[in-house]
């Protein structure tokens, strides 16, 4: 391990907001450890980080399972460098009714966008509490706030995720740990949207939505503040999205 080296870790690094995170902390010189549970999908983010000049590396590991989490805190920790930030950022996103909601589902959803961030913070924060410092950032949604229509599973785990941010944050912050929660609501400009919703997309031009660049500048901005004045939680949304 090489002590003077900076470790951003990513869990979610997909390729529209976990990617940009990624990059975004790589450009200021950090390494980019970013985690998916196939590495694969992966590559193309740590080539693309690579060939601007930054360090990355890869790591398969579903972040639901405690073992594979612990196991992977301490590969980070030891082969590469201190964890300073920390981006926690599934989503799990998957509308359906109340009336057809399935145990087995509204589970796995759980699991997948709250459970998971308890497991993965946990173990950041035991390694950050021991050199009093460091920074914990969750990207939520508005479903965290308010439980749309149809969207119960979700909105579960968003209030959970959320409230997991809202006690760590009192608990870690007199240890020089800033906890903070990104609440992101609208569309972002990824494939998914300009495939499925090109109505939505073509606001894109009017930036009617989130763009994952900017939204990745956010996160920096709330790693980079001084404990004095840090923000808990932060709404980023375009400037037509509806509240």
């Amino acid at each position: 391990m090489t002590e003077n080296k900076k470790i951003v870790l990513v869990v979610g690094a997909g390729d529209a907001t976990g990617g940009a995170i990624a990059k975004r902390f790589a450009r200021e010189g950090y390494v980019a450890c970013v985690t998916r549970r196939s590495a694969d999908k992966l590559q193309p983010l740590v080539d693309s980080i690579q060939a601007a000049g930054g360090e990355a590396h890869g790591f398969a590991c579903d972040a639901r399972k405690e073992d594979e989490v612990i196991a992977l805190i301490e590969q980070i920790e030891s082969e590469r460098g201190p964890i300073e930030a920390f981006v926690f950022n599934i989503g799990a996103n998957v509308p359906c009714s109340i009336l057809e909601e399935t145990a087995r589902k509204y589970f796995k959803i759980w699991e997948m966008a709250c459970f998971s961030g308890f497991l993965n913070a946990r173990e950041v924060a035991k390694r950050m509490a021991t050199r009093r410092r460091g920074t914990i950032l969750f990207t939520g949604a508005t479903a965290g706030l308010r439980g749309a229509a149809g969207f119960a599973a979700f909105a579960g785990a968003k209030h959970g995720i959320r409230a997991l941010a809202q006690s760590m944050a009192r608990e870690l912050g007199p240890m020089n740990i800033h906890v903070a929660h990104v609440v992101v609501d609208g569309a972002i400009d990824t494939d998914f949207i300009r495939d499925n919703f090109p109505t939505k997309y073509a606001l894109k031009d009017q930036d009617g939505i989130l763009d994952p660049a900017h939204i990745a500048d956010n996160y920096w901005y709330l790693h980079s503040q001084p404990r004095d004045a840090w923000t808990f939680e932060l709404d980023l949304r375009p400037w037509n999205e509806t509240w």
